[in-house]
Parts: structure tokens; sequence; C-alpha cells
């Protein structure tokens, strides 16, 4: 009875719950139109099976396309249907036909450049090349046509391109090998790529006449796979949209590639094979598009059992993708370890005596959410976040800002945190700021960087998490950004006026109604362009203002779930894309669906960052423990298990200054000030450049690093960071001479520092060793000397 329980219980969960047919609608238009489909069917387990060789598969009306495998070809104009079935389930897909007789004519914009994009010639390693290759150069990815066509067309006449034999061509010879080429053999001489080469040279190689239509978009087929078993494949298609409404199959044409060969490869056309274990993003690249679908491989009969769903609507999507990969979370985190981690992570702080004792005391169900609640309300997390942005936004005194100017730009991001100022208001005001660095100290920001590409480099990295520098040189690699999209978007900065004032260290910023951006190729103005957007009507605007708008608006796709990522992360130690600032296609979101989420909800709280703290922190996801299980011990980015971090600089420095009563006197700021507090990115110490504190030099997330170094373990075991503060902050002589046990002290310093109690192993040997010391006072301070150097005190965990 039992075994046919389970038997009937694995046939409902292999049995097909539905099918989709890819795309969902098919146009073809003249007769060298065609189109790829795919079947796929998807299990009751979210298993998905590549099922288009299996369904069947027949047309509504014969005679209007014809079928050769999974490729429709037009026949004759009109419409019908191509009718899908497998395993009970039916689809319909509109086809329609235009222009099925005429001939379409040979582009070398949409045609020519597509076969050098697929074959690779135009790409960095070949004749992209920043000086080309073997006496022939083209523009990396296709950045400029027109130069392109001159390089292709009028270089080496009669040899590149001949017109008198086509076939003589160089272009087609080196390209098949039957000539020598570096490059090695591109494609066959039976393949469409030779064909479509040789058709535009037999019509004389023409330049396209009039604008070529945009490629808007491109789409990968199916957007998502899950595979089981190594061998199992899944056909990729991708097709193209138009700006003049157009579509086209460009599967042939696309450039695929995968983040994981390890798990999921994929070939030239698209076919995808599962090999061990993992997730991948298999890619493709077409035009200046590129896009991706998100692939995860399991094992063939994995024993797995869906474990119960609870908390918020984070644990709801985490959960989700954690079972999409077959893995089981691991358990929560004991109250001892929430209360330090929940602590640092949002004051930089640890749990004092009192605050330990309290928590711990408190039985009620709700406890750690009226933990983080209290702690959101402390000066510190406004502290702790002053100085993130602050280091996002370069704060320092350089030869154009003075000490002064660094101190009231770092006063007035303070103030605008610890005020709740709306993220996207506090944004606003700083892009648009004009007048004097000391009257309105968001102007600083036009002042620590005057370079006008430079500026609108930072502004999309900080704010909305893109690195469009690629783009100054050329069509970005990974990503959509082009020439035009980089220069259009630096035209919003391009005129912003400086003029000095009667104080020598302050400057007055301004709109000065003129300047433009010219562009690298063609040295044409470039009209202020959004990324990704229109160009905005700026009649008797500042540009900055338009921009600013723009970007901090709830349709912008990009500041809210960038920002929202970048909270993220500093709770978890990882962002869902991460690194944090580097969001594009080729380096996707781990979670696409949480990602989305919390942009939305930012959004929805008004910007309110500290209510997406509070959601974070009240999610089992952040609550679980650092310790993986058998499931997840080789996951890092799906959040199935807390990861250990290494706390900052600042704040490892204001916790030991903490746990050992002894402050550190900074330049410039009275003694008792915290290392987070510090307002010129200038003033350091030996300790806080050693561990890795930010040198504000670049807007990368990477400046201000937590990895560990040899440096950094010697200074702790011999520098003043540690011995000297203990002996300074008189902690361990007040407790001897209270006549308190050793029992007593060792626990102090054990919850001080690492904010639980000693194990009675941890204890006993202590207590044992504390019986061998004469000089009690020493033995103590030596106790509390190592457990400051233990890797539990220098990580949360």
């Amino acid at each position: 009875m039992l075994l046919c329980l389970v038997a009937s219980t694995a046939q409902a969960e292999t049995a097909i719950r539905k099918i989709d047919v890819y795309p969902s609608s098919i146009e073809l238009l003249t007769t060298r139109d065609s189109q790829h489909y795919v079947v796929v069917a998807t299990r009751n387990d979210d298993v998905t099976l590549d099922v288009t060789a299996q369904a069947t598969v027949a047309l509504a009306e014969e005679g209007k396309v014809k079928r050769e495998g999974n490729l429709l070809l037009p026949v004759a104009d009109g419409e019908t249907m191509l009718k899908v079935e497998y395993a009970g389930h039916k689809v319909e897909v509109p086809v329609k036909v235009e222009k099925a007789t005429e001939e379409r004519p040979v582009s070398f914009h949409l045609d020519v450049m597509s076969v050098f994009m697929r074959a690779g010639c135009n790409t960095g390693s070949c004749h992209g090349a920043a000086r080309g290759k073997d006496g022939f150069r083209l523009s990396l990815f296709g950045f400029d046509p027109a130069g392109d066509y001159f390089r292709v067309t009028r270089e080496q006449a009669t040899r590149r391109v001949n017109l008198a034999d086509p076939e003589s061509s160089l272009l087609l010879e080196k390209a098949i090998g039957s000539v020598p080429h570096t490059g090695g053999k591109l494609f066959e001489k039976d393949s469409d790529y030779y064909a479509t080469l040789l058709r535009w040279l037999e019509t004389g190689a023409q330049p396209d006449q009039g604008e070529v239509p945009r490629c808007n978009k491109i789409e990968i087929y199916p957007p998502k796979a899950v595979l089981e078993g190594e061998g199992a494949q899944q056909a990729f298609i991708v097709k193209a949209f138009y700006a003049d409404g157009t579509t086209r199959d460009v599967t042939d044409l696309a450039v695929f590639q995968s983040n994981n060969d390890n798990s999921a490869p994929i070939d030239q056309n698209g076919l995808c094979t599962a090999s061990k274990r993992g997730e991948a993003f298999v890619m493709a690249r077409f035009d200046t598009h590129t896009v991706g679908s998100q692939v995860i491989v399991l094992p063939k009969d994995l024993q797995y059992e869906k474990p119960q769903v609870a908390g918020n609507y984070i644990d709801e999507l985490v959960g989700a993708k954690l079972h999409k990969l077959r893995i089981v979370p691991s358990e929560l985190c004991t109250d001892e370890e929430f209360l330090r981690r929940a602590t640092v992570d949002i004051t930089g702080l640890l749990p004092t005596e009192e605050e330990y004792n309290t928590f711990m005391a408190d039985t009620s169900g709700d406890k750690r959410a009226k933990l983080v609640d209290r702690l959101l309300e402390r000066k510190e997390f406004s502290e702790i976040w002053a100085m993130r942005w602050a280091e996002l936004l370069m704060i320092k005194s350089t030869n154009n800002v003075s000490e002064k100017s660094a101190f009231l730009y770092n006063s007035w991001l303070t103030d605008q945190i610890s005020n709740d100022v709306p993220l996207d208001q506090m944004v606003r005001e700083l892009l648009s700021a004009s007048g004097g660095t000391f009257s309105n100290p968001a102007t600083n920001y036009y002042e620590i960087e005057r370079d006008t590409l430079k500026t609108a480099e930072n502004v999309a990295q900080v704010f909305m998490g893109l690195r469009t520098q690629c783009a100054q040189c050329h069509n970005h690699p990974f990503d959509r950004w082009t020439m035009d999209d980089y220069y259009g978007f630096a035209a919003f900065f391009a005129q912003i006026g400086r003029k000095n004032t009667e104080d020598y260290r302050e400057r007055i910023v301004y709109d000065r109604r003129g300047g433009d951006v010219r562009h690298l190729v063609d040295n044409r103005v470039m009209p202020p362009k959004f990324l990704g957007g229109v160009e905005p009507n700026l009649e008797n605007r500042d540009r900055r203002e338009v921009l600013a708008e723009w970007l901090t608006a709830p349709e912008n796709p990009y500041f809210a779930t960038s920002v929202a990522n970048r909270v993220w992360a500093s709770f978890f130690g990882v962002g869902i894309v991460d690194p944090v600032d580097d969001v594009r296609v080729s380096n996707p979101a781990s979670n696409p669906e949480l990602y989305q989420k919390l942009g939305d909800k930012l959004i929805e709280y008004n910007y309110d960052f500290k209510k997406l703290v509070r959601d974070i922190c009240a999610s089992q996801a952040y609550q679980r423990t650092t310790v993986p299980n058998d499931s997840n011990k080789t996951d890092t980015k799906n959040f199935a298990y807390a990861q250990v971090r290494r706390i900052s600089a600042e704040q490892l420095l204001d916790c030991i200054s903490l746990a050992t009563n002894h402050d550190e006197k900074f330049g410039g700021l009275p003694l008792g000030s915290r290392a987070v507090q510090i307002a010129d990115g200038k003033t350091s110490s030996y300790f806080l450049t050693t561990f890795g504190r930010s040198q504000r030099e670049t807007v990368c997330s990477c400046e201000a690093s937590t990895s560990p170094t040899l440096s950094q373990a010697l200074h702790m075991l011999n520098g003043s960071a540690t011995q000297d503060k203990i002996a300074r902050g008189k902690l361990v002589e007040g407790w001897v001479k209270e006549g308190l046990t050793e029992d007593q002290i060792i626990d102090k310093i054990f919850v001080r520092c690492l904010s639980r109690k000693p194990t009675s192993e941890e204890k006993e040997k202590l207590v044992a060793v504390m019986k061998e010391e004469e000089n009690k006072q020493r033995g103590f301070e030596d106790v509390f000397w190592a457990v400051l150097n233990s890797r539990e005190f220098m990580f949360n965990h």
C-alpha cells in the first residue's frame, strides 16, 4: 500500500501541468523571412521539457506557410494558426504572412554586420580590436556602421571586395578558409552566412538607402528552464523587434553564451545541454542588445521534500527560488546570534551588557521585531548610512573642496538621513543643487568631480547601478548601452557652471544654459537623452532638474531596485545583483522576482528605506544560522543560510572601542567621536587604512574592503587596537577591585565582545588557566585580548 502511494505521488509530480509555445505569435514578411518555434512542457514539479520534436503540430489552413522541422517559411499572404498538442494540452499560435513573394534586399547594417557579429569578426580578439588585426579593422561589436562600410568596400579595393568576381572576394575566401586566415574557417560555403554575403556582393555591395529600422529589443525563448538530469537539453530561439513594427527570427545570427558552462553550456546554435547541478544564465547577443534566460540544472531523481515557507514576502520569494533549486534552508539562528547580528548591522556597535541581559530575559514572541524597532530609532543607524552614502559620493577635502565644504556636505547628508528625508527627494536635491558650496552644501557634488563625462558615469553607477564607462569608446560589450546612449546621458551635465566667491574656500555652482557634449566618432552634438528612454523637453529648464525627476520617478526601472539592492547587500553581505553597482544583462539578479519586489516596496514606502530594513530584518532569510546543511552548503547567492561577514573597518574600530571602554581620537574631532562619524574621507588612521576603509577615490562599491589580510592579523595581535585599549579602558582592573569571581569576569568579557556566555568547555579551560596565573588582572587582560583576536569577534555571523 505504501509503495503504491509513493509511486502515485511520483507520477503526480512528473505529470505535465502545461505546455507553452514560443514565440506566442509569428509574423513572416517577404520571401526570405522565417521563424523557429519551441514547445516547452512544464511538469507539476516545475521541471521543464523541450518537447518540440514530440509535440503534434498542424496548421489550421495549409498553403500559407510550410513547415520544415520547427521552422516556418512563408508561402502565401494571409493568416493561419499553428496548432500544437502534447500530453493532452493544446496551444494555438497565430501566424501572419505578408509580401510572401517579394524579395528583401540585403542590408549592410541588418544583414552583413549581423554576419560579422555571429562569426566573431568584430570582437576585441579579432578585427574589432582597437587597431584591428592583419590590416583590417572593424568597429567593436559594430558601433560604427558607416566606418565599417567604408573599410570593407574602400580599403584594398578589388581584393577585399571584388564586384567583378564576387566569389573571389577576400571577404568570402577568408571566411570559408579557401585562403589563409588567422581567424581560421568561420563558416561553410553552403551556409546561409556565405549566401548572405555573396548576395550583397552580387548586387553591388551597396550601402543602405535611407534610414535603417532600428532594433528596439530582442527576446529569448523560453524565458527560463529547469532541466533534470545530465544530458537534458533545451533549444533557445531569439526574436528581434524593430522600430518600424517588423520582427525577425535572429536565432541563427545571435551570439550565445553561458555564465556557467559547468552547469549549462550552450552551443553556437542555442542548444543548451544540462551538465552538473547548479544554475546558469544563458545569454544571446544581437545588434546592441543582450538578453538572457535562467537555467536551473537538477540531478535525476533527486530526493527532496518541499519545506513549508513561513515569514513575509521576502521569505516567499526566497523560498520559491530555493524550491526551484531543490535546496532546503538552514534553521534560524539563536537569540544571542540575532542580537549581535542585528545590532552590528543596524547601528555598527555591539550590544551592551544591559541590552544583552534585557533581550535574553524577554520571553515575548515578538522580541526580535521590538529589538529591530529600537535599533532603527537610534542615531547610530543614521550615522552608518550617512557614512555609506558619503563613500559613494566621495566626500573628502580635495584641491577643489575645502575642509569646511567637506564638513558641511557631510553634515547635510547626515541631516537628510537622520530626518528621514525620502531618498528620492534627497537625490533630486543633490543632482539639481545650485548655489554656494557653503550655503547649499549639496553643490559640492559637482566640485568633487568636475569632468562632465565622469560625472555622468558616477550618476549612473551610484544611483542606478549601471556602469556605462565601456560605452565611451564603443558600444557596451555586455549590455545594451551604445555610444549614443553614453554621450546623450552625459549631455545633461554639460551646462554646469562654476565661479569663485569672496571666500577662496567657497565656489558657486550654477546652470550656465550653454554647453554641449559631442560624439567621439562623428563629433556631432548630442541632445540630452535618458538612458534607455527618450529625449525630454528641456525648454527653459535646468537639464539636471529634468534628469533628477526622471531618475527618481517610480517608472524608472533602475533607481528603486538599485538602492534596495544596496540596502539588501549591507545585511546579507552579497547583493541580489552582485556587485551592487554592476547591473547588466550579463550579470543577472540571483532572484529577479525578489530584486523587483524590493524596489517596488521602496516605492510603496515613499523611499523610506528604514521600512525596508525592518522588512529585511523581520524575514527568516535574514535570521537564519550561518551553519549550512547538506543541500545548501555549496550555495552562496540564494540566501539559504547566513553568510559570515567581516565587520567593516569603521564599525570594527568602534566595536573594539566600545568593548574595551576606550575611545579613539581622530584628527579634527572631539574625543569620544566614532569612526563612522568622520566627515572628511581624508581623515584616517593606521587601523582604518589597514582594515580596508574606503579611500573615496571612486564611486565603486569595492572601495571599502572587508577582505582579511596578514597586516590586519598582525595589527590585532601586536598593535594598539587591542592590548593598549584593554589596559587604558581599565575594565578588568575595575572588575578585579570589585571582587568579581573568575566566572563573572569571564562572562562579562564574552558578553561584551561576543554577545554570548562562554560554553562550559570554554569556561572550564579559561578558569583552569586563570588558577595558574599569579597576576589575576594580567591574566584576565590576556583572556580579553584573546577574545578580541578571535574570528568570532571580528566577523558578524
